[in-house]
This record gives structure tokens, sequence and C-alpha cells, in this order.
């Protein structure tokens, strides 16, 4: 099995195994994100699965038996992850805010490092990955253009997420984020904290509360109905929503929810 690695950076590193004798390449991915970008770069060449559907806390999907019997049949496996872990620091986030596939922009960067770490260890097939990449990034770009300009209501709004997931979205698209419900990426709040947000979001006239919709509704509900500020729902991953089944689509849906949230329609 071969393991691809997507860090922070978007840099890629594939450690070699036994390669399968299955006629089509057996990926596993480990969010959805992940799997619809594979499967834009290898078309036919590929069958690619993804451990997480989506609707889970990426943070801890739970544990199935057939997550072993998918990786161990695997020929690649495609993560984000860092290149080390330190959790005496005491949250989710380490080594850092992993949450980039919420950025479209840095989307292209993994989707370039997908391509170039499969077009090393399967060179047999460089040409139709880069043929497959080249046609999906020029699908995104025209997409981040569009986004672009129908986010102009969200410049400069300020917004509260449960955790620190929604910060690489807003802001590409110019929003402000002003703070979390968590205290530290998946340290739960205390009373103190949330007084003190309520107070402060009061003060600065925050207009969006986003629930991530892994995450509980009653204290996000609670913050929003305190500071008059909007309550959106929203997904982390594609597949958090029907409406999100592709990449493309999914981050469509925050876009258009936000802009709704922002302007009433």
């Amino acid at each position: 099995m071969k393991r691809l690695l997507l860090l922070f950076l978007a840099l890629v590193a594939l450690i070699p195994a036994d390669a399968g004798a299955a006629k089509k390449i057996q990926v596993v991915t480990t969010i959805p994100d992940l799997a619809d970008m594979t499967r834009q770069i290898t078309g036919d060449l590929a069958d690619v699965t993804s451990i997480a559907t989506g609707v889970e806390d990426i943070h801890a999907v739970p544990m199935k038996p057939r997550f072993a019997v998918l990786l161990n049949r695997a020929d690649v496996t495609v993560l984000e992850a860092p290149t080390r872990l330190d959790r005496s620091l005491g949250d989710q986030h380490p080594m850092g805010n992993p949450h980039i596939n919420l950025d479209p922009v840095r989307g292209k960067s993994m989707v370039r490092a997908i391509t170039d770490g499969l077009s090393r260890n399967f060179p047999e097939h460089t040409a139709t990955f880069q043929k497959n990449a080249a046609a999906y990034t020029r699908e995104l770009d025209a997409a981040i253009a569009r986004w672009q300009q129908e986010a102009a209501p969200l410049k400069g709004k300020k917004l509260v997420s449960y955790h620190p997931d929604l910060i690489y979205l807003a802001e590409r698209f110019g929003m402000e984020n002003f703070g979390t419900i968590e205290i530290r990426p998946g340290v739960d709040p205390t009373p103190s904290h949330v007084a003190d947000l309520i107070e402060r979001m009061r003060q600065a006239k925050v207009e969006i509360v986003v629930r991530e919709r892994h995450y509980p509704a009653g204290l996000a509900e609670t913050v929003a109905k305190a500071t008059g500020a909007k309550l959106v729902e929203l997904p982390a991953m594609t597949g958090g929503v029907p409406e999100a089944k592709t990449y493309i689509s999914f981050i469509d849906y925050n876009v258009r929810t936000l802009i709704k949230a922002v302007t009433g329609g």
C-alpha cells in the first residue's frame, strides 16, 4: 500500500509498499473532499472510498471494523496530516488549523498534491492524471471567480463559529473571524467563556453565528439569540448535507447559505 500525505502546506509524500494486483487502483481517503478530488483526477482508473462520510466530527470519526478491511486492500491512502503531533498542547489543532478543505483556493493545492503523488507512483498514468486535474482545476477556477463576485455582501461581516474550522472559508471571502464558542479547538466552553463571548459580540455587533452541523445546537442557538445574530448551520465536509455531494457543490452550499443569512435572501 502507498500512503499519500497531504500536509498543511499541501506537500505530498508517498511511502511505497507492495503494489496490488487489482485492475483498478484502490484508493482510500480520510474525508470525502479528498475522495471527490481523487475521483476527478483518476477517472475510471481507480476505485475511491472515503472513511468519513461528511456528517461526522472529523476529529472523532467512530472506528469501524470495515476501515481495517478498506485500508488492508488499498493501494493508496490519501490524508491530510502534520509531520508530527503533540497532544500535550491540549487541543485538537496542536500543529495548526487543518481545515484547509473549506477554502477552495487551498483546495486547488490539494488537487495538485494528489496529482503529483499519484503521478510519481503510477507513472504509466501520468498523462491521464494531469489532463483530468487540469480540467478539474479549470472548473474550480470558474467556480471561485463566481463565488468571489457573489460573496461581495460577506466582506467585513463578523462571524463566530462553534469550532475554528470556518477560518479559511471566512478569510477567503473577506469575513472576519471574531471568535469561537469553544475555548480552544475541542475544548468545551465554560459558562464564563460563553458570557464573555456574548458580551464582546454585542459590543462588536457580530451578525453571524455558525453551527457546524455535527456540533450541538443548543449552545449556538443560545449565543445567537442573546446577541441578535443570525444562526447559520453549515457542513464542514463534502457530503455533510444532501446538496453537497461534490467538493464544488459543498463550497457552493456554504457560500450561498452565508450570503442568504447576510442579505436575508
